[in-house]
């Protein structure tokens, strides 16, 4: 069935469209939430007992209580941009402008990881199905999947990082950088400012707290592949293009792999918006100033008190985040398979 560009963006905007109730179900939900316990007796406790009770209304009146009222003023204050005040007196805004291209550019070399070593691994333990190059593939993506994300990126950081002699912690070896953070993203800044020495710091920092986070999702990548390469090797074309005289390398990855890339790719896709649920570990760790430390800290960790407003926000984020990856997913899917009718 043909497809022109104008069905692609038909298919776009009706997943964009379907973003809409997915927000704001995510947004009425983690509300709800996080502000069970927010009663007038809570918020005004101290107003109450200390200032007498004809202060109760007023200190309502501060909250925006009842909690119906509360999430209208949210609500509202949302649609015109503003999340809240951060912990830090900042917005919540302005903490996440800044602090989520740094998470992006950890997904994005996470990611990039899976596919460089994942998929080739899965395409080696389906060559070697049933045998020693099989089992040593699955040995490996089950250790990702068995080890503790915390203690996978505190083992790394204390043995790993000194033994390569890789930094552990931050973006750069210096809190000052001799030039502007256009993107807030470490290694493309110092591209855009031509400092050699300060990208290769940059890759250098990304390094580790990347690969554990990659290390840990290896198994979705090289177990789905594993699976698509065993339903496509036994198919016609590719013993056709074996029976030509093709190499074996040709006719797994340019033949057989093609047709099995198109269920990774929406598995793929599905972990790419996962995988920033992992970085709130990770980013503690390695103390990468990203959205996931910064959810680490509205949620009360390391002692600070809860901040609803950045809570709710990074749980927002994280929908969006989810549903782009997906509708990517399914326009990599439509471009590997023609079948696929985008109308």
């Amino acid at each position: 069935m043909g497809r022109s560009l104008s069905d692609l963006f038909v298919f776009v905007g009706k997943r964009l469209l379907q973003l809409i109730p997915v927000l704001l179900g995510v947004i009425v939900l983690t509300f709800i939430v996080s502000h069970l316990d927010l009663s007038a007796s809570t918020l005004c406790h101290e107003w109450y007992f200390h200032a007498g009770a004809n202060t109760l209304s007023n200190c309502e009146a501060k909250y925006g209580l009842p909690l119906p009222t509360q999430f209208w003023n949210y609500l509202t204050s949302l649609v015109h941009g503003n999340w809240g005040a951060a912990v830090s007196g900042a917005s919540v805004g302005a903490e996440i402008d800044v602090r989520l291209p740094a998470t992006i550019e950890l997904v994005l070399a996470s990611l990039f990881l899976m596919i460089v070593i994942g998929i080739p691994l899965g395409v080696v333990a389906a060559q070697y199905s049933g045998r020693f190059g099989d089992h040593i593939v699955r040995v490996f993506y089950l250790s990702g999947w068995a080890t503790p994300t915390y203690l996978g990126a505190v083992l790394v950081a204390i043995f790993v990082g000194p033994w390569l002699g890789l930094p552990t912690s931050g973006e750069y070896s210096t809190v000052i950088v001799p030039f502007p953070q256009y993107t807030h993203m470490s290694v493309v800044d110092a591209i855009l400012a031509l400092n050699f020495p300060y990208t290769v710091d940059a890759i250098d920092h990304l390094i580790l707290p990347a690969s554990v986070l990659a290390f840990i999702n290896m198994g979705i990548a090289t177990r789905m592949t594993r699976a698509s390469m065993l339903e496509v090797l036994p198919l016609d074309y590719v013993r056709s293009a074996r029976m030509k005289g093709l190499g074996e390398f040709w006719v797994l990855y340019k033949h057989a792999l093609r047709n099995a890339l198109i269920t990774t790719t929406t598995v793929l896709g599905l972990t790419a918006g996962g995988l920033l649920a992992g970085t709130v570990v990770i980013e503690e760790v390695f103390d990468w100033p990203g959205i996931g430390q910064y959810a680490y800290t509205v949620i009360g960790g390391g002692g600070s008190s809860p901040n609803f407003d950045g809570a709710i926000a990074v749980v927002v984020i994280f929908a969006i985040a989810v549903v782009v990856a997906n509708l990517a997913a399914d326009i990599l899917y439509g471009l590997l398979d023609p079948r696929v009718d985008w109308r």
